[in-house]
């Protein structure tokens, strides 16, 4: 396969929550092979610094202060991109929170603070971005799951709803946007080692060694582990492939 079907020149992306985490590492992966970069997040501070770590590689870069609860911020975020940058090629939903409750613990206010977080702003970015994809000829939108859009934990209602929720959104999309060229994939992360990883590991009970224990790689992932998958899905590599739900994991959910 020629190498150039990776590259990116000439392509924009927004990148939700790419402020840190693996939302920056997958934005600077992307600006690495050639695109212009349009990150958003609620923290301007941070937002800052990221904007400078995606402009190292040489393309231009963004930053929109966005709470994407609020279906206002989906949109202005989306016409800031296109107004800014001329166009939009790439949509990585990524922006998450969590609120580590069991069910009969967690109040409403929390269930739809994740639910509009993680769920609804992903619906509304792509439905945002879709008529500049479709005018342009194509394009791709990656959503970000977990290792809960697969199983069930405790303390993990809101979140395991949220993300199940968004790789059946990413099959409704790749349906009915195939037609357009518009690709449509979710990427699975494992155990990262983030800040919501660093959270998770102090609130749950012994979770850094069971994760290690089950995981056949033998470690928590690094959010670089995350580039790979993110330029192929976001190149033309990725073509023909559509409403695929990939885990990026080291092997945990395929352990027995």
């Amino acid at each position: 396969m020629p190498h150039d079907r990776f590259d990116l020149r000439g392509r924009v992306a927004i990148v939700t929550g790419g402020n840190g985490g693996i939302g920056l590492a997958m934005a600077r992966g992307l600006a690495q092979a050639g695109a212009d970069v349009v990150l958003s997040g609620r923290d301007a501070a941070k937002g800052a610094e990221a904007r400078g770590a995606v402009e190292e590689f040489g393309g231009r870069a963004s930053f929109v202060t966005a709470d994407l609860s609020r279906p206002e911020d989906c949109l202005r975020l989306v016409e800031d991109a296109k107004r800014s940058m001329g166009r939009v090629d790439i949509l990585i939903n990524n922006a998450g929170i969590v609120a580590r409750h069991r069910p009969e613990d967690l109040n409403l206010a929390e269930w739809q603070s994740v639910i509009a977080t993680n769920l609804t702003s992903a619906f509304l970015c792509a439905q945002n971005v879709y008529p500049a994809m479709k005018g342009a000829g194509g394009g791709k939108i990656i959503n970000i799951g977990s290792m809960l859009s697969l199983f069930g934990a405790s303390f993990g209602a809101a979140y395991g709803a949220s993300k199940g929720g968004l790789v059946q959104l990413t099959r409704s999309l790749a349906v009915a946007w195939a037609a357009d060229n518009i690709q449509v994939n979710a990427i699975l992360p494992g155990w990262i080692d983030t800040a919501m990883g660093a959270s998770a590991r102090s609130e749950v009970q012994d979770l850094e060694g069971r994760v290690i224990a089950r995981t056949p790689a033998g470690r928590w992932g690094k959010p670089d582990d995350m580039v790979g998958i993110a330029v192929f899905l976001a190149s033309a590599a990725s073509d023909f492939v559509t409403g695929a739900a990939i885990p990026v994991d080291g092997g945990y959910s395929i352990a027995g």
